[in-house]
C-alpha cells in the first residue's frame, strides 16, 4: 500500500465538508482539540511507529509548517523492518474535516467508518485541530481531557 497524499473533494465522498455551514448546531470548530501533537512531514516510519505505540494515539499528523501533509494509522504502516519517510505511506483521504462541519455529521461519519480521529483542516490545507471521539463513542475529547490524561501519565 502506498496511497497518494491529498485532500478529498466532494466527488469522492459525496459531501464537501468545506461547504457545510449551520447557524444553530455545534460545529467541529467548537469542540476540536486545538493543539494536537504532530510530527514533521519528513519524519521516518520508525518515528511514526513510535508515536503510534502510545495507545492513546490513533492518528499521526504529519505537517509542513502549518499545512497538514499526511496522516497515518497503525494499519497504514509498512511491515516492521521497512525504512524511509512516513509520508510515503500517509494519506489525507477520508481523514480530514472542515471546522464548519456540524459535530453531529462528524460523529455519524466517524461511527460509520469505525474511526476515532479526524484532522481538522482549513480550505487552504492548514491544520487547525483534531477531532477525537471518546472511547465510548458518546462524545468528543476536549483539550482539558487530554491535559488531565497527560498529567496522570508517569
Amino acid at each position: 500500500m502506498n496511497p497518494q497524499t491529498r485532500l478529498p473533494d466532494a466527488g469522492e465522498h459525496g459531501v464537501d465538508f468545506h461547504e457545510i455551514t449551520t447557524e444553530t448546531e455545534t460545529t467541529v470548530r467548537d469542540v476540536m482539540l486545538r493543539h494536537p501533537k504532530t510530527l514533521p512531514a519528513d519524519a521516518s516510519i520508525r518515528q511514526a511507529r513510535a508515536a503510534l505505540d502510545n495507545d492513546h494515539v490513533h492518528l499521526v499528523l504529519l505537517t509542513e509548517g502549518r499545512r497538514l501533509a499526511g496522516t497515518l494509522t497503525r494499519t497504514d504502516l509498512p511491515p516492521r523492518g521497512t525504512f524511509g519517510p512516513a509520508l510515503t505511506w500517509s494519506t489525507l483521504m477520508d481523514r480530514t474535516v472542515s471546522p464548519d462541519t456540524p459535530t453531529a455529521v462528524v460523529h455519524g461519519l466517524m461511527i460509520s467508518r469505525g474511526i476515532r480521529r479526524m484532522a481538522v483542516v482549513a480550505a487552504d490545507g492548514s491544520l487547525l485541530g483534531l477531532m477525537c471521539l471518546k472511547q465510548r463513542r458518546t462524545g468528543f475529547c476536549s483539550d482539558a481531557d487530554v491535559a488531565t490524561r497527560s498529567r496522570d501519565l508517569p
